[in-house]
């Protein structure tokens, strides 16, 4: 047994997270470091501390106070990093949202959350005025290029963080709402420092001297944790960018930046791989790329590896977790799997009893530690059936093989049975990836004239390849997987489409391909 396995960090019955993850930076000397780089502007830690507590007394003196919700709808520029850590100084509790939703979602968002506050751009404001107009709980809106600016440079730059326990409320973190409206998880301030010292530190090995980019924005607790807390966690810097992630401009920012950690998502790394000439970009600054929100196909990985020669960590972490709780390590990485539980967390794959399974058997993945949700807000039923005392119970299938490394099969109801055989869609897509014309694709079932359920696979192609191509490509991805799997996997349907339909965070919702 490892001493990882044995690894639990403690914190202080009094924690604040502002101080662990910043107002710590300054005391250690690092206040004249850079801690953001946005544009062509540059905060230093002590910048971005003197914003915070400015804009920690405005809403202080707003009316703001412990754990009142204050909504956070803004892009991924230096103002996100003030608010997250000025609402977390007054001991309230942030909630963050993709700004870019429909004007419509915020009235569900700001009734859900009963946000005291919102801060967001000025665009988002004038978009979305009816939705705030009407909003019942919401007292003060704190607009970004539109007041924000002069607000901020009136208050004072110092400020006496609330006093909170570990314990107390910090942050919600909604669910992908693959099912029905978002639900969000309610964490406490030790939980995001605990996933912070397990997996950022001892996995990824985070330090001082790291840059790190992402491609999901702040709003999504994958990148808050990646792209925010991590590297202030450790006095590294962050690249910000306001505009859509596409993989033009990520390149064009390693390029510029040298990051040395990239958060990404399989959409985006197959995109990348499919920029023109993607070999001739310099990503050499990158030391790792970390993967999560989907599976990451074998070929994506070594596609990857052979075109920018540096590794991919693939992972899972979920909103009840706050973030990455079974992880590939540095030197060790297994291609198609999920590596091991990361250091302070364990991790069980049980059958529908609850009984463990043995290696190689798929079952529903059970996982414990100190970073788990207190309950799902609103959602007594649905908190009794996923947080079960210590434990995470998920929707998801995984199996475990006897060295301990994880393998995803998909969600329970994403598998399919076919000819009364299970059929883990993602063992199919592998195969599909392997082809040169293939960007991404999904693999779902349909009903034939007989009623019984076959594969069929939707496929995205790499741009400029003609229509006239499809029944050629169709034909050769059916051999494709005839040559490598057993035939009751063999897609009866290939069909072509533009794009697939992903959610504000970018998973593929697999429900909604036809």
């Amino acid at each position: 047994m490892s001493l990882d396995e044995h690894f639990r960090p403690e914190f202080p019955e009094r924690f604040n997270l502002a101080d662990y993850f910043l107002d710590d930076r300054v005391r250690e000397g690092k206040g004249g470091d850079v801690a953001i780089i946005a544009g062509d502007r540059s905060l230093t830690y002590g910048d971005v501390q003197a914003q915070s507590n400015r804009l920690a007394h405005v809403l202080r003196d707003a009316g703001i106070g412990v754990e009142d919700r204050v909504l956070l709808a803004l892009p991924d520029a230096p103002e996100f990093a003030f608010a997250f850590f000025a609402t977390l100084k007054l001991g309230a509790v942030v909630t963050m949202v993709n700004p870019e939703l429909p004007a419509e979602d915020f009235d569900y968002y700001l009734d859900y959350t009963r946000a005291r506050a919102i801060v967001l751009d000025e665009a988002l404001h004038e978009r979305i005025a009816p939705q705030l107009a009407r909003a019942r709980h919401l007292r003060v809106v704190l607009r970004r290029r539109g007041g924000l600016e002069a607000a901020l440079a009136a208050a004072s730059p110092r400020f006496e963080n609330e006093p909170t326990s570990k314990d107390d409320l910090a942050i919600w973190l909604f669910t992908s709402g693959s099912t029905g409206k978002p639900k969000a998880a309610v964490h406490m301030h030790h939980d995001f420092a605990f996933n912070t010292e397990c997996y950022a530190k001892r996995v990824l090995g985070l330090h001082a001297g790291d840059v790190t980019l992402a491609v999901p924005k702040l709003y999504f607790g994958y990148a808050t944790g990646t792209n925010l807390m991590f590297p202030f966690a450790v006095g590294a810097r962050t690249v910000l960018f306001e505009e859509k992630s596409t993989p033009e401009r990520l390149i064009e920012l390693i390029e510029r930046h040298r990051p040395t950690i990239l958060t990404t998502v399989p959409t985006m790394i197959a995109k990348m791989l499919a920029v023109p000439a993607a070999a001739r970009h310099d990503l050499s600054s990158l030391r790792l790329s970390v993967s999560a929100g989907e599976a990451l196909p074998e070929e994506l990985y070594l596609r990857w590896q052979r075109t920018f020669g540096s590794e991919i960590l693939d992972g899972i972490g979920s909103a009840e977790l706050f973030h990455i709780y079974i992880s590939n390590r540095v030197g060790d990485v297994r291609p198609g799997t999920l590596g091991r539980v990361v250091p302070g967390y364990e991790a069980h794959v049980r059958d529908d009893d609850g009984h463990d399974l043995g290696p190689g058997e798929i079952g529903t993945l059970w996982v414990k530690g100190d970073s788990a949700a207190v309950c799902y807000f609103g959602a007594h039923e649905k908190s009794k059936e996923v947080l079960r005392g210590d434990w995470v119970v998920s929707g998801d299938k995984f199996s475990r093989d006897a060295d301990g490394v994880f393998t995803y099969a998909g969600r329970a109801d994403d598998l399919l049975k076919v000819g009364g055989i299970f059929v883990a869609p993602l063992e199919v897509e592998n195969v599909l990836l392997r082809h040169t014309d293939v960007l991404e694709c999904v693999v779902v079932g349909y009903e034939d004239e007989a009623r019984l359920v076959k594969a069929k696979a939707v496929v995205v192609l790499k741009a400029g390849i003609a229509a006239a191509e499809e029944e050629r490509i169709a034909t050769e991805l059916i051999a494709l997987v005839r040559a490598e799997l057993a035939h009751y996997k063999v897609p009866r349907r290939i069909e072509f489409v533009a794009e697939l339909p992903r959610s504000d965070r970018g998973k593929v919702l697999r429900k909604l391909v036809s």
